[in-house]
């Protein structure tokens, strides 16, 4: 049964733990940064409905469409609880954008969707500052996104990113794997950290052993525990691209949750095999790091983290070359992890012993 005495006070979302003008404020404030994502096909104006994009003024005359949406998981808590906030957007369009590449498509246009339980225009601005730094470092256009102050629904301080992204490439070039096989070279590119994925396990590490996340770290003096760990997801885009469109990258994996054992395998047709040489790169402070402070077994490193190689690509013998010396000329390092062989779909890491902390020589197998 309802009163019929109206109440002592006249009620307004704001006192309900949502303010408008924050949210008009911060759509203003982020305005600048929107319109310097601009590109060919995108205006990146803000504040319709919905954003539009024109494949044709990009120049796409039969394109096929792709799209990825993601997030950056548990590495946000690191972010949250360290004020680190100015990075964490380019991780969010770094595992959409790098996702798409292997499809053989190029970024066109990014979306963002943040959440809160109370809006910090502050906070806002320094997390969409990255996201378009993100769009601008992968060539795609930020056209929109939705912000949404939810009271009650998160901790004070929290909050959640999810990322939508669009490419295109043209009708018959698009990436399928279905060229890779036996023969094939593997190169590896490095990755920049520990990227986006096994942040559950870093944050378990760093809550049991207590580590001094605002030190130097153990393993570099130059630079604290916490900018190690927080080295925002290195985006191949720009990198790989002008070689995927020249025919001489048959397919790509992207090294996310799985890692390498369970990555590759999902670019390879069937009867093709990777076999992964942990002994041909030299395995990153940081990574060496995580293994021993976890005594993490290296069949678990090689499905947990991306030890390294944050992209793998799949290359025909006669290309490795060219192939090599053109991402060298984009800044980008490359090098042979490893060869794909006949036998079933799948992955084989293999070490001798001593390598990632190994007491004898070791081998991690994945069949998909």
């Amino acid at each position: 049964m309802t009163s019929n005495n109206p109440p002592p006070n006249s009620y307004t979302y704001e006192q309900a733990g949502v303010s408008i003008d924050a949210g008009n404020a911060l759509v203003k404030a982020i305005g600048p940064l929107v319109k310097a994502t601009a590109r060919p096909g995108a205006d990146s104006e803000l504040g319709g409905f919905g954003g539009f994009f024109d494949p044709r003024a990009a120049g796409y005359t039969d394109p096929l469409l792709v799209a990825a949406n993601d997030g950056v998981g548990t590495k946000l808590k690191l972010a949250i609880g360290y004020d680190r906030h100015d990075t964490i957007g380019i991780d969010l369009v770094a595992m959409c954008v790098n996702d798409l590449i292997v499809q053989g498509a190029e970024p066109l246009f990014f979306l963002d969707y943040f959440a809160t339980g109370k809006l910090d225009n502050g906070v806002a601005e320094r997390v969409i500052g990255g996201i378009a730094e993100g769009c601008r470092m992968a060539g795609c256009a930020l056209i929109g996104g939705e912000t949404a102050e939810m009271p009650g629904m998160y901790s004070p301080g929290d909050y959640d990113l999810g990322g939508f992204c669009v490419g295109a490439v043209e009708r018959g070039q698009q990436l399928t794997g279905e060229k890779v096989a036996p023969g094939h070279v593997l190169l590896g590119l490095v990755s920049s950290g520990v990227h986006s994925n096994g942040y559950s396990l870093v944050r378990r590490l760093a809550d049991d052993l207590g580590w001094r996340m605002t030190e130097p770290a153990p393993f570099d003096e130059e630079r604290l525990l916490i900018e190690a760990l927080i080295e925002p997801t290195r985006i191949y885009v720009q990198s790989v691209l002008p070689s995927i469109r020249a025919g001489k990258i048959d397919a790509l994996a992207h090294i996310t949750g799985g890692g390498l054992l369970e990555n590759i395998p999902r670019v390879l047709p069937k009867g093709a095999h990777a076999v992964i040489d942990a002994d041909a790169w030299k395995q990153p402070r940081l990574m060496k790091f995580l293994q021993k402070q976890g005594n993490i077994d290296p069949a678990e490193m090689a499905r947990t983290f991306n030890c390294g190689v944050g992209m793998v690509l799949a290359v025909e013998p006669g290309m490795v070359k060219d192939v090599k010396s053109e991402l060298a000329e984009r800044g980008e390092r490359a090098f042979k992890i490893g060869e794909i062989v006949e036998g079933d779909r799948g992955c084989t890491v293999r070490g001798p012993k001593g390598k990632w902390g190994a007491q004898a020589d070791w081998e991690a197998v994945h069949r998909a």
